[in-house]
């Protein structure tokens, strides 16, 4: 007797690992249009607007995505190149070079919490392709439940949809990984091997609300450590680093101190150079390209300040390629 999935896609399996590494997602392209639609796909979501569903639909669709679709837009121009937006482009260099690194062995993939390529189809493809182990990694260091809680929650709605579930590891985060530090420390030392060490290194992290926190987010206390550990990398004294939060949303406070008032202050207080790094991203995107190298440059410069030097994200380099594909290694889970 034939059942009717004897020989189909979901009747096989690989042996093959599959390694799904997923960041936040972009627009596909920098116009009105596709902002709205992915400001929408991702301000609807209650990890990230964390207030009643009315509400927040009203909130989001009714005033928020009109207001900051076109600035939005114009940001994107400014930073998209002939390959597409910077997040998307560094993300997939990033994954080729982890899948090249990983060898036969793995199935490497990218999926983007909003927008394309969508993690439910990402994962349709792997279990498709016979993958029954796999490895889910957001690629923020700092967990929190706007980012990797928020990956989780699409994660398990995708697979409860599936007969035959994978069996699943599921990281929630590396902020003190030795190689992540290691990595971040060494993009430092390379860059203060080009220009002079300027007065202050300011570390800056993606914001949250300060609720987020007050509910039991473990967020905020992950960026300081990997601040804490980064400095003690680079042997800096205490009044050689700062820690400021970016991004804020809203008339709500948010995780202080923040990053733009900080740079609006730091010449009136003697501080006329800064080096700026964002350990919390692992890839140049809007919130580091727009935001940070430029438009936080300018508050900077405009106060007074003198040099302004911005440290890029690890991107696809060789080092974060050894530690994403060092972390999957760890996080093999057996069939």
């Amino acid at each position: 007797m034939k059942y009717k999935g004897e020989g189909s896609d979901y009747s096989n399996s690989s042996n093959k690992t599959g390694v799904l590494l997923v960041n936040l997602g972009t627009p596909d392209r920098p116009v009105c249009p596709s902002l709205r639609k992915y400001l929408s796909e991702f301000l609807m979501d209650p990890r990230v607007v964390e207030i009643p569903k009315l509400l927040r639909l009203i909130l989001v669709r009714g005033i928020i995505v009109n207001v900051r679709s076109h600035k939005s837009a114009a940001n994107y121009r400014k930073i998209w190149s002939d390959r597409g937006s910077p997040l998307m482009v560094n993300s997939i260099d990033l994954v080729d070079k982890v899948a090249n690194a990983m060898g036969e062995e793995y199935s490497v993939m990218l999926a983007m919490r909003y927008g394309s390529p969508s993690m439910d189809s990402q994962i349709k493809a792997l279990h498709k392709s016979g993958v029954r182990r796999l490895i889910v990694l957001p690629l923020y260091p700092q967990y929190s439940g706007s980012t990797s809680g928020s990956t989780f929650d699409a994660l398990a709605k995708s697979l409860s949809t599936y007969r035959w579930v994978p069996s699943l590891s599921f990281v929630d985060s590396y902020y003190d990984h030795p190689l992540y530090i290691k990595a971040l420390a060494d993009s430092v030392r390379k860059h203060w091997g080009r220009s002079e060490k300027a007065q202050k290194l300011v570390m800056t992290f993606h914001g949250v609300p300060i609720k987020f926190i007050d509910r039991g987010d473990p967020y905020f206390e992950q960026c300081k450590a990997t601040a804490k550990l980064l400095a003690d990398e680079l042997e800096l004294r205490d009044d050689d680093w700062l820690l400021v939060f970016q991004s804020r949303l809203g008339a709500e406070p948010w995780l202080q101190p923040y990053c733009d008032e900080t740079l609006k202050n730091l010449p009136g207080a003697g501080v006329e150079s800064v080096d700026m790094i964002c350990p919390g991203f692992s890839a140049d995107c809007l919130e580091t390209l727009e935001e940070i190298d430029g438009e936080n440059r300018e508050y900077f410069m405009n106060a007074g300040g003198k040099s302004y030097s911005y440290i890029p994200c690890l991107n696809d380099s060789n080092a974060h390629t050894a530690l994403i594909s060092k972390i999957v290694e760890e996080n093999l889970v057996s069939s």
